[in-house]
């Protein structure tokens, strides 16, 4: 028996970076075989460790649910719900709080990425912003994590998480499984098409190198025509000397379900290679739009899923969350 869960940032619009490297391998985790629970989780609070518009935030936030299902996320054979909405993870954010030390929380590579960009821009660095990698601890700790498919740069997260988990049952008694991260084998960062060294982000201020789950097909094919890459000569995967080449591959490869060195080997040049890319996200994408055009006319069956999905979860997650009460030392109410 396993339980899986993981978690989307409504810092942006869902990018395709976010669906092969995350969201397709959370549909397949739900299919036939998968394991005895599954919680996907929108986790807003999140968004507001930095500035942000209270609008736009619950925009996307509806934005990512709708998605997810677009995606193909089933409400009958997962939990989708908004963290928000879950009250047990601020509950255990704060006891994880009481076991994390300040010092391996500064070390996070994000807290120290995230403040240098506030500090550049002249913002404050919110407190929130240090500690939230312990509220991603208590997301995944509420439930009994077995299992955290995330991106690359999350991975230092889950390592805190299962590092917390540890100590905690060491101090106060056998409380939480102890998680573990899963990455997905091909298109684990899908990166930048216009900068192939950085990932492709939700949130970036540039968007010329982004493609959007919810871009129109014309405005994909562009993005990828335009996709940098080198003067090297034909066509070779390799990360490290040819980044650019190495990110189309990638693409291509988890579109089509090929292998990126394999597929190198057909190309003599960028031109076909960036033809064929284009098309694959294009078609990749299409019944993601498609279905997600026909969720949003249709608002109220989606918060529907998001409110028995928080029901779900917080039946999950209490029991767990009022043993680590008792655990710590706290008197029951």
């Amino acid at each position: 028996m396993t339980t899986i869960f993981s978690g989307i940032k409504p810092t942006g619009h869902l990018t395709l970076g976010n669906y092969l490297g995350a969201v397709r391998q959370w549909v397949a985790a739900t299919g036939a075989g998968a394991p005895e629970e599954t919680l996907y989780c929108v986790v807003d609070l999140h968004a507001l460790t930095v500035e942000h518009d209270p609008a736009r935030v619950r925009r996307l936030s509806r934005q990512a649910a709708t998605l997810l299902l677009a995606a193909g996320l089933d409400p009958e054979m997962c939990t989708l719900f908004l963290q928000s909405h879950v009250s047990e993870h601020t509950r255990l954010h704060y006891l994880l709080e009481c076991t994390a030390s300040d010092g391996e929380l500064r070390r996070m590579i994000q807290y120290k990425e995230k403040a240098a960009k506030a500090e550049a821009a002249g913002q404050g660095v919110r407190l929130s912003l240090l500690t939230y990698p312990v509220l991603m601890a208590a997301d995944i700790l509420a439930y009994r994590a077995d299992e955290v498919p995330v991106g690359e740069d999350q991975r230092q997260h889950v390592e805190l998480a299962r590092d917390l988990a540890v100590r905690f049952n060491q101090r106060y008694g056998p409380t939480f499984t102890v998680p573990r991260a899963t990455l997905p084998a091909v298109a684990a960062r899908v990166m930048d098409l216009q900068d192939p060294t950085s990932k492709m982000g939700k949130s970036h201020d540039v968007t010329t190198g982004i493609v959007y789950l919810l871009d129109e097909p014309d405005v994909v094919t562009r993005k990828v025509m335009r996709a940098v890459t080198d003067n090297l000569g034909g066509v070779a995967y390799d990360r490290a000397t040819r980044p650019g080449a190495a990110n189309l591959l990638d693409v291509l490869a988890a579109c089509t379900g090929g292998d990126p060195v394999e597929l190198a080997a057909g190309y003599d040049g960028y031109g076909a290679l960036k033809r064929d890319v284009a098309e694959a996200v294009v078609e990749t994408l299409r019944p993601v739009r498609e279905r997600h055009a026909e969720l949003a006319a249709d608002p109220a069956a989606v918060e529907k899923v998001l409110r028995a999905g928080a029901e779900r979860a917080r039946s999950l997650a209490r029991p767990v969350v009022d043993r680590a009460y008792e655990a710590i030392g706290l008197l029951a109410p």
